[in-house]
């Protein structure tokens, strides 16, 4: 079976929201297991992430989801450890050829939540992975996913400590999409 990791900081709650929607998503095709990753402040030393075991169950999946809230225009600090952790990854090309994807939360509809989406392709760039969009157009989804028009990812917005059901809906359904495609490219 085909794993897909998703590794993710939540300070708030309501990224974890997200990522939860997004293993559910992966679950339901049963294609796939997703493994949630949570980054905790307490697996951060001196300014280095060191949970090496997370990095392991990266490294064992056939399939990545990156997720972070946007904080001051990028992913917050806790995420950016764990991407520089991820440079003795990069030696190696450990992660090249994984499908990628990314998932984000702010409390503004244009709180910048692209740029940490862009930071997530970038960082999958850097490491030869491919990376998954969310092909859905805005307006057109009769469940109302996409809501905010987002293709590079699946973009959410909350003001509260609650999920729009639209929000969560595409994260859902971008975990059904990592888990359908990475299936395809195993074949």
């Amino acid at each position: 079976m085909i794993k897909v990791a998703i590794v993710f900081h939540s300070p708030q709650g309501t990224t974890a929201q997200l990522a939860e929607a997004v293993a559910e998503g992966v679950s339901s095709t049963g294609l796939a297991a997703p493994t949630l990753i949570p980054l905790l402040g307490s697996d951060i030393l001196e300014g280095r992430y060191r949970n090496e075991a997370s990095l392991a169950a990266v490294d064992a999946a056939q399939a990545v989801i990156f997720g972070a809230p946007t904080f001051m225009g990028g992913p917050s600090a806790q995420f950016k450890a764990f991407a520089d952790a991820s440079s003795d990854r990069w030696d190696g090309q450990l992660w090249r050829n994984k499908l990628a994807a990314g998932f984000t939360i702010g409390s503004n509809l244009n709180g910048d939540q692209g740029n940490t989406l862009q930071y997530f392709a970038i960082l999958a760039a850097q490491h030869g992975m491919l990376w998954a969009g969310v092909d859905l157009a805005s307006g057109y989804d009769a469940l109302g996913r996409n809501r905010l028009g987002v293709q590079l990812g699946a973009s959410a917005q909350t003001e509260s400590q609650h999920l729009q059901t639209a929000d969560r809906s595409t994260a859902h359904y971008l975990g059904q999409r990592v888990a359908n495609l990475a299936n395809q490219m195993a074949r």
